[in-house]
């Protein structure tokens, strides 16, 4: 992967996004091995824990966010054609969508799935096996692995939350931000499984209520999340906490033009890059091409997330954005 060779559509990467970008596709590739590696392990210790079955079921939903990861990024760099005049980087927002309907659906599930167990007071068992001559109480090894496997996700999960700001990826976001919460879910096991151990069969299926609530919590912050994006809501920043500021930057710098007299702009977020539409009310009534294509050449450069801007000179500005007034204009 070459600085020169690395787009999103027609928006060319800065050196340091091409490396944040290396970086983010080599963790995902660490975190779908490392989940390879964990879901085995808690298959071969799995026994007739609730809570150990809901921990299985999570590591097997958590590659889903990597897989959609890997495969957005590789359709996002397509550039644009006549029949996809805006790109493929809403493959990012379907990426999304698709890993929130999965782990709302599989958390709703696995609520019910362990309701239904709790309310019919099913008493789980955990056996005995025969290790190395030795016999060992199937709990100590499922504790064993869930505190072992606790731990690479949180790690990858903080390192991958600056990446995804850098590149404003919301699916890489939603990724750490599941991997970062991992340490619950090997807490709750744990605790339902000791709950076996010393005879409190309810703890079991609470533990796998509480880790089935966390994959639903998950699930629905990320489904609104991406229905918003998908519906052209105002731009937002990557964790949706705030509108983000190119929006501001674009109007200020169009507003500081001499022939502009206010200016004001509405941002569909396509992904990683930003479709924006600036309506500018000029001072005068003939503006030059050349001043116009100059506007245009200015927003690009203000970001290498701007992708298409589109410069709209109009009488009055539309009621559906904010208008900046250029300082000491009087108006």
């Amino acid at each position: 992967m070459t600085t020169e060779s690395v787009r999103f559509g027609r928006a060319q990467l800065p050196d340091r996004q091409v490396e944040v970008l290396r970086r983010a596709i080599r963790l995902e590739w660490i975190t779908i091995g490392f989940l390879v590696v964990t879901a085995t392990l808690v298959f071969l210790v799995l026994g007739n824990s609730q809570a150990m079955k809901a921990a299985w079921i999570e590591d097997l939903l958590s590659f889903i966010p990597p897989l959609a990861f890997l495969i957005a990024v590789r359709l996002a760099r397509r550039p644009p054609t006549v029949r996809h005049p805006y790109g493929l980087h809403r493959s990012v927002a379907v990426g999304h969508l698709v890993a929130a309907v999965a782990l709302t659906a599989m958390g709703l599930f696995l609520i019910v799935d362990s309701g239904i167990g709790l309310v019919t007071a099913e008493h789980p068992t955990i056996g005995t096996l025969n290790l190395f001559g030795i016999t060992v109480w199937l709990g100590w090894l499922m504790i064993g692995v869930m505190a072992v496997t606790a731990v690479p996700p949180v790690i990858v999960g903080r390192m991958k939350l600056g990446l995804a700001r850098e590149l404003h990826d919301k699916v890489l976001y939603a990724d750490a931000d599941m991997n970062k919460a991992d340490w619950m879910t090997s807490l709750g096991t744990i605790v339902g499984v000791l709950g076996i151990g010393v005879g409190l069969w309810w703890m079991d299926a609470a533990a796998a209520i509480f880790i089935a609530a966390s994959i639903v919590h998950d699930g629905v912050s990320n489904l609104r999340a991406a229905i918003v994006d998908l519906m052209d809501a105002r731009a937002t920043t990557f964790d949706d906490r705030q509108p983000h500021p190119l929006a501001g930057r674009v109007d200020q710098y169009l507003a500081g033009l001499d022939w502009v007299d206010r200016a004001g702009s509405r941002i569909r977020d396509e992904g990683h890059v930003f479709h924006i539409e600036a309506f500018v009310v000029p001072r005068d009534e003939t503006v030059p091409l050349a001043a116009i294509e100059a506007a245009r050449e200015g927003c690009v450069a203000l970001d290498w997330k701007v992708q298409d801007v589109v410069i709209v000179p109009v009488p009055e500005l539309p009621d559906v954005v904010e208008a900046v007034i250029p300082p000491g204009s009087g108006a």
